[in-house]
């Protein structure tokens, strides 16, 4: 398939450039890490109410941080007012003003974090995951394994991270120039650092999501992860709900096709939860 990382994912990037995140409301802790976040509850609704949270990308650069920071919140508004979902959002190790430094290990162990703040702060019925580009990849690695998560939806989803193990040393050196590396000496472990680029495959996670209801969708101009992956996720998981949008590329966060896709099936999954 070739290198698709130079180009790398939408994402709310590394504040350390004077870029203050818009609309962040609180923050919680990953191990020892604060990471912060966004988290929206439905005006005028009571009671046990679905969860769900929104996952970015990893960063195109350090000045991405102040746009992407600003259309994450809004959308969780959506999904909590239109939909009725308590909806949080949050920043990944290395982005924004979360601390830490990206490892592929770390971003897992942050989801799952952030699943266990959901619960204690709102107490929802269940949990859904939606995540972006490499995100949605994260997202297919934590919600295979945690019984927790009903179901999961994909936006522009990476089916590997083959070739961010292939050069591992260069793609470290990137990750340290636009900021997702941010202290000197990390890793402590180059080696592990690097195993762990092959140790998570979102399409073997795929089958273990199944039956669990998954939404795959990509755009079929998207110049930085081909539609094949998405194709060979939805084709593990073995009943996903395939959509591919034409003429869209990579940034499916930001076309409005996408996104009534996506509020559809939150709608339904919703519906399905209250009955």
């Amino acid at each position: 398939m070739g290198t698709r990382w130079p180009a790398l994912d939408s994402c709310v990037a590394n504040a350390s450039q004077g870029h203050e995140p818009e609309n962040v409301n609180g923050e919680f802790k990953s191990g020892d890490l604060v990471l912060s976040r966004y988290l929206a509850r439905p005006a005028g609704r009571h009671g046990p109410l679905p969860g769900l949270i929104l996952c970015h990308g990893f960063p195109i650069g350090p000045l991405d941080a102040r746009q992407s920071a600003g259309t994450f919140p809004e959308l969780i508004d959506r999904m909590a007012n239109e939909l009725g979902w308590v909806a949080m959002t949050f920043m990944f190790r290395g982005c924004g003003t979360s601390e830490g430094d990206f490892s592929l290990q770390g971003w897992v162990d942050d989801l799952r974090a952030a699943i266990n703040h959901l619960i204690d702060e709102a107490g929802p019925t269940g949990i859904w995951l939606v995540g972006t580009n490499t995100g949605g990849s994260v997202v297919m690695c934590v919600a295979a394994d945690d019984p927790r998560v009903r179901g999961a939806a994909l936006l522009s989803p990476r089916a590997d991270f083959d070739d961010w193990a292939a050069q591992p040393r260069r793609f470290l050196e990137h990750a340290r120039e636009i900021g997702a590396i941010r202290t000197p000496s990390f890793p402590p472990s180059f080696d592990e650092w690097a195993r762990e680029l092959r140790r998570f495959r979102p399409a073997d996670a795929a089958r273990r999501l199944a039956p669990r209801p998954l939404l795959v969708m990509h755009g079929d101009d998207d110049d930085i992860v081909p539609t094949v992956d998405a194709r060979q996720l939805a084709e593990a998981h073995g009943a996903a709900e395939l959509r591919l949008i034409p003429g869209a590329g990579h940034r499916l966060r930001h076309d409005p096709r996408a996104v009534a896709v996506l509020l559809g099936w939150l709608d339904r999954q919703r519906q399905g939860e209250s009955s």
